[in-house]
């Protein structure tokens, strides 16, 4: 939980770090994740449209330049055994995103990975979530 400090402290938009989580979450197969992100989605606003057509960002009109940088950032980063964090996708991740933003985004992909991780290895149950529940 202690990861998501200087993520929450960093400025970056939360409906931003809530697409990354869910877009994570959904390459991991977590469905309790899914779950929760999603309700903390829609909770906070976000649009249902963009939540059902986030798999096929590329396509749709509807994500700004700077979530999009972020969603390839985090598809990069969760496949990073493929290799797919070229210096090419760096440079324009970095035209959306400070240095220190960059951090923090990266931190909340890397959390985002671990939690849909423990998540899927301890079974934890789809459903049971409720917004705001971890909140401290």
């Amino acid at each position: 939980m202690g990861l998501q400090g200087p993520v929450e402290e960093s400025g970056l938009d939360h409906t931003l770090l809530r697409l990354v989580k869910f877009r994570v979450s959904q390459l991991n197969g977590c469905g309790f994740c899914l779950d929760m992100h999603s309700k903390d989605a829609r909770a906070g606003g976000e649009n249902e449209q963009r939540l059902h057509v986030i798999a096929a960002w590329r396509e749709a009109p509807f994500y700004s330049d700077r979530e999009r940088a972020a969603l390839a950032w985090a598809e990069a980063v969760t496949r990073i055994a493929d290799g797919q964090v070229t210096e090419a996708l760096f440079e324009s991740v970095r035209k959306q995103f400070s240095e220190q933003e960059l951090a923090a985004l990266t931190l909340a992909i890397v959390a985002t990975n671990a939690w849909n991780r423990l998540s899927v290895s301890f079974q934890s149950p789809v459903g049971t979530y409720r917004p705001g529940m971890f909140e401290r």
